[in-house]
């Protein structure tokens, strides 16, 4: 393993420095943000007076700093594929110490057109650092980094929002030469940033002879055509950019929700935004430990349940009005029902958090290289249309008559049937779904060596076969999908069935059960290593019966003949007598457990060539890797 926890790589400069000048961009933006719509709600007198023209400018505000990923996204993909990324950040950086410059001469002008034509330059400033935060990641990273990395950076940019928000609200509502304090405050932290973008290491460009196009509505349509042909990724995106429609609704609510259904003062509202925005950190952060270091996109159907199950019951929760008013946190706390929903928003937050990282992490590591900075600014560009569908849901169930309680309630419904959408078009993510639960449920796995299967390229990973749930094992460890040959019994165990069939496991059958079977089956893998898949064999043949590993055949000798790939080692251990296993079993079938979550471990060898890769080799190497522990 690369590192003992996430946290390690915070004290490493191929990522701390890129942390914080991520952390300190999205706290500036906040800071500048929260005190430009708390400028315009009590310090600015033509405005503030009017609560027509209050709301106009505010949602003008939120419009402007959206508008530029719509117009320069896929503009700032191409330049993020092109140069190197390490000095792209520190010129942007230096940006944004400028924009923030002009900031201040807008606070001292105290001019709304001027400040509002800064906010455009942020929300410009932001566009263009967005493709670099994450096509950055993949480069930096090891490959069992990556779900924790970009768990780190979804809770570090969280809480910076929230922490941004509430000092940018409390330095202009709480001071009265507020202007000039967050004015210092903005050019301050953007030097910081400034300053954390010098110690990033470099990341050479990906596409250095990509020639650029100015012209933005033909370089955003040929963007969004970078999402087409990889079937996970654009639905990966899809996901992401829902993520931010659901969001963006909860978010948006949140103060007014706090006020009348709540019965919250000025007090409560940080708080009610803290537990969502606590929540998604802490979900982000378990990820890591939840996946086992690795992609594990079986967390999204996860995360989207309990996103509708606790928007649902937010709703049930407090679907009333306030009987009392102005209440603080503590005072909040003593009202009936309160408790839950706290418990409500942390756990909405953190099974967002559930749902965001793999997501994130799937583009990453699906996408091609050369293309990521480009499909990550095709994700932001629909990142921004489903946030502005979503305001225009939100207005049109309000002139509608529905009540906030109502209009999330609608949300968490919209949530389920979104993810069940998705899920079909895509059943890899339910069946990693399927996969986790069964694994997690029934053992406590320890997997060793998986950087040694090839990132890709065909290859065979050959294993012991101990169980009936041996190829949920393999396949849930492994970052890769891998297509299984599997005997045809096994293939057609209810609800395993379907599993595998979404796996494209390929069924088999001795010569004496059905020839045209197996003749089908050696197709189907060579056809698979043509493609560059990986292909999953259990040589034995069959399941121990004693827990000692049969001989391996030689069919693996007939594949290799005809199309000559590595071959991956696994060996597995502690399956012998767990659930699944036929220890005990007059049946000969999966037995009553007399051990439950068992601990067991998967340990992965040093890729075979294809020349030295005979039955009787691999056997040898495969029982070295298992050992006494069967």
């Amino acid at each position: 393993m690369s590192h003992p926890n996430q946290f390690d790589l915070l004290r490493q400069r191929r990522f701390l420095p890129f942390f914080l000048t991520q952390a300190l961009g999205a706290f500036n933006d906040n800071v500048f943000t929260q005190a430009l719509v708390i400028m315009i709600a009590y310090k600015i007198a033509d405005v503030s007076s009017d609560p027509g023209a209050v709301n106009f400018y505010s949602n003008l505000a939120a419009g402007l700093f959206i508008l530029p990923f719509f117009l320069l996204s896929a503009n700032a993909g191409q330049w993020a594929e092109k140069y190197e990324k390490a000095r792209s950040i520190r010129w942007i950086k230096l940006l944004e110490v400028a924009i923030m410059g002009l900031a201040a001469l807008g606070f001292a002008l105290a001019s709304l057109p001027f400040l509002l034509l800064v906010l455009f330059l942020m929300g410009a400033q932001s566009t263009l650092f967005g493709p670099i935060k994450y096509s950055i990641l993949p480069q930096a990273l090891k490959s069992d980094e990556i779900v924790g990395g970009n768990a780190l950076i979804e809770a570090g940019t969280f809480l910076t929002i929230l922490l941004g928000t509430l000092l940018g609200g409390l330095l202009m509502a709480g001071f009265d030469n507020g202007p000039t304090i967050v004015s210092v405050v903005v050019i301050g932290i953007a030097v910081l940033g400034y300053l954390s973008a010098r110690a990033i290491p470099p990341a050479p460009a990906t596409s250095p002879d990509l020639p650029l196009e100015w012209n933005p509505f033909k370089v955003t349509g040929r963007t969004l055509g970078y999402l087409r042909g990889n079937r996970a990724v654009m639905h990966a995106v899809l996901g992401i950019s829902w993520f931010w429609f659901f969001g963006s609704v909860f978010i948006a609510q949140l103060p007014n929700y706090t006020k009348l259904y709540l019965g919250g003062s000025e007090q409560l509202a940080p708080m009610v935004l803290t537990l969502f925005s606590l929540g998604i950190g802490i979900g982000s952060l378990l990820c890591e430990r939840l996946s086992g270091r690795k992609v594990e996109i079986g967390l999204v159907p996860f995360g989207a349940f309990g996103l509708t199950l606790f928007g649902v019951d937010l709703y049930f929760a407090r679907p009333e009005l306030a009987p009392v008013q102005n209440l603080g946190f503590l005072a909040f706390l003593a009202t009936d029902g309160a408790w839950r929903i706290v418990a409500d928003l942390l756990l909405i937050g953190l099974f967002g958090g559930f749902y965001i990282v793999p997501l994130f992490a799937l583009v990453q590591t699906r996408s091609d290289p050369h293309v990521l900075s480009r499909v990550i600014a095709a994700n932001n560009i629909l990142n921004a249309a489903f946030m502005v569908t979503a305001a225009l849901m939100a207005i049109l169930l309000f002139k509608a008559g529905f009540s906030i309680p109502q209009v999330l309630l609608v949300t968490a419904v919209l949530n389920a049937i979104v993810a069940i959408y998705i899920f079909t078009l895509v059943p890899e993510f339910l069946m990693r779904f399927l996969v986790w639960i069964i694994v997690n449920t029934l053992y406590r796995l320890r997997v060793e060596g998986l950087d040694k299967v090839p990132d890709e390229g065909p290859c065979i990973v050959v294993a012991n076969h101990v169980s009936f749930v041996d190829a949920l094992i393999i396949g849930g460890s492994v970052r890769r999908p891998i297509r299984f040959v599997m005997d045809h019994g096994i293939f057609r165990i209810p609800v395993l069935s379907f599993i595998f069939r979404t796996a494209k496991a390929i069924p088999i059958a001795s010569a004496k059960v059905d020839p045209g079977l197996l003749e089908k089956a050696y197709e189907d893998v060579d056809k698979a290593l043509a493609d560059g898949e990986v292909v999953g064999i259990f040589p034995e043949g069959a399941i121990t019966r004693s827990g000692e590993m049969l001989p391996f055949r030689p069919g693996i000798e007939r594949i290799l003949a005809r199309r000559p790939v590595p071959v991956v080692p696994i060996a597995l251990r502690g399956l012998w007598g767990s659930l699944f296993s036929r220890k005990d079993s007059a049946l000969g079938r999966a037995r009553l457990p007399r051990r439950f979550w068992s601990r067991i471990a998967m340990v992965v060898g040093d890729p075979v060539p294809p020349a030295e890769a005979s039955a009787a080799a691999l056997e040898a190497r495969v029982r070295e890797l298992r050992g006494d522990w069967a």
